[in-house]
């Protein structure tokens, strides 16, 4: 075998072995399809059936009817986004500020910074609790926003991005044109951080979306539900309506597939520009 047939059988491997990951990844939502539109007893039947059944639209009422299906999306929605556009800029100001730019106990920050990376959420729940009630914030968004804006991973991934995207001679440059901190921030470490920024807009926002632990501590008015809060409502106490908790389960993931598609063409595009750039 030569040379170009040898390349030419191990793309045919690679593309195979790329359509079966694919396949792989993509076989939970269409499961979950499936089980939307069949009944609870077609789920438990085997062998399982594998085909979509006629019952969607049946079990998408029944979610509306249990729940209060667009005031929690809209309320996540609210949340989603606003903590997504904080934790942007913060994350983005404070990394250009540790890639670029020296400051007193600089290194000594980014330590504790790390260090609180470590440290599980689920121990700063009852402290957050207690200064979200001092606050008098205990019920409202605000509690599920402020403590979100900030956050040690987008800082940690936006700084190590920085440090090779962003490169001293053009802030040289800006100074020279008379540009002060944030103008540098703004017209040349912005569009430079674009690709990073997209993957943590994303990372961000699917986090927000699906956070269900710290609303159903601090959220105590049922008229501000989020999404995921309110899906829980549809299990049963005695019993589960197996194929309405998976429509439910559907309408909730389609917002996070457009997203994500929005966003990683955005993550893409600008790779692919700054790869031909150099």
């Amino acid at each position: 075998m030569n040379a170009v047939a040898a390349r030419r059988v191990w793309s045919v491997v690679t593309h195979v072995l790329l359509l079966l990951g694919v396949a792989v990844s993509i076989f939970p939502f269409y499961w979950m399809f499936v089980m939307a539109s069949r009944t609870t007893q077609d789920i438990f039947k085997f062998p399982p059936e594998l085909l979509p059944g006629t019952h969607l639209l049946e079990n998408f009422g029944k979610v509306f009817d249990s729940v209060d299906l667009l005031g929690s999306t809209a309320n996540t929605i609210f949340v989603a986004v606003v903590t997504t556009v904080l934790v942007l800029f913060f994350d983005s100001i404070a990394a250009f500020a540790f890639a670029k730019f020296e400051f007193p106990a600089k290194n000594l920050l980014f330590v504790v910074l790390l260090v609180t990376f470590m440290i599980p959420s689920q121990l700063s729940t009852v402290p957050s609790f207690v200064i979200m009630a001092n606050f008098g914030w205990v019920g409202s968004f605000q509690a599920l926003i402020v403590p979100g804006a900030v956050n040690a991973f987008g800082i940690f991934l936006l700084r190590q991005y920085a440090q090779g995207a962003v490169s001293a001679e053009l802030l040289d440059a800006a100074r020279i044109d008379g540009c002060n901190f944030w103008r540098q921030y703004w017209h040349v470490a912005v569009p430079l951080l674009r690709p990073a920024l997209a993957f943590l807009g994303i990372f961000t926002f699917i986090n927000a979306w699906n956070d269900y632990f710290w609303p159903l501590v601090v959220l105590i008015d049922p008229g501000r539900q989020t999404l995921q809060v309110a899906l829980s409502q549809l299990n049963g106490l005695y019993n589960t309506d197996y194929s309405m908790v998976m429509a439910g389960t559907l309408l909730a993931v389609i917002p996070l597939i457009i997203v994500f598609f929005l966003g990683a063409r955005q993550f893409l595009a600008d790779l692919a520009a700054g790869a031909v750039k150099q």
